[in-house]
């Protein structure tokens, strides 16, 4: 159902767009088929990124050039966000808190160290491969530097560093004092619990 009547008898086309909330242009607006070349540009990029997910734009238009195609970084990023698709590489600020996530006093400031599982730590990193980036975490003991356990995820979901702490709690006893950042992972309610 078509809203504006260009042969209305009372209320001109503007009016009605008025009316609507519209703008004009919208109404006149036809929107461009890509050309065959086009498409086959987007297939390339597309099998490229099947390929190597990690590589951002300015490497498919090196890509794309070291085919034969002159292509510049804006049509590629166009095609890209046409396609939806994003090199997959770590974020800034992965380690931010969740504002409704419960915050915990930093117990280490002063307190000095001495036996073995008074004190673990955990934290997570990404490790680079060749097809991407994985995450590492692991729970060490603070004294000795032992590393109690680890696990590696393709996702920075919560719960592979909820396992990696209850296999070091299931060999090792509980220390008295568990220390990480204030990453969203560590400081949810999974995790805490």
């Amino acid at each position: 159902m078509n809203l504006i009547e260009k042969e209305h008898p009372v209320f001109s086309v503007r009016r009605q767009c008025e009316l609507l909330g519209l703008n004009r242009s919208n109404l006149y607006y036809h929107s461009k088929i890509e050309g065959p070349y086009t498409l086959e540009l987007m297939r390339l990029l597309d099998e490229e990124y099947t390929r190597y997910p990690f590589k951002g734009v300015l490497k498919m238009v090196e890509f794309l050039r070291d085919l034969g195609h002159r292509v510049n970084p804006k049509r590629v990023r166009r095609l890209l966000r046409l396609l939806g698709l994003e090199a997959i590489y770590p974020k800034k600020n992965l380690s931010n808190s969740i504002k409704k996530h419960q915050k915990y006093p930093y117990l280490l400031a002063a307190l000095e160290i001495n036996p073995p599982n008074q004190v673990w730590c955990t934290d997570l990193t990404y490790v680079r491969l060749k097809q991407g980036f994985i995450y590492l975490v692991a729970v060490m003991d603070w004294y000795s530097r032992y590393v109690l356990s680890w696990k590696l995820s393709n996702s920075l979901e919560v719960d592979f560093c909820i396992d990696s702490l209850e296999e070091a709690l299931m060999f090792y006893p509980k220390p008295a004092i568990f220390n990480s950042d204030q990453g969203s992972q560590f400081t949810s309610k999974e995790f805490t619990g």
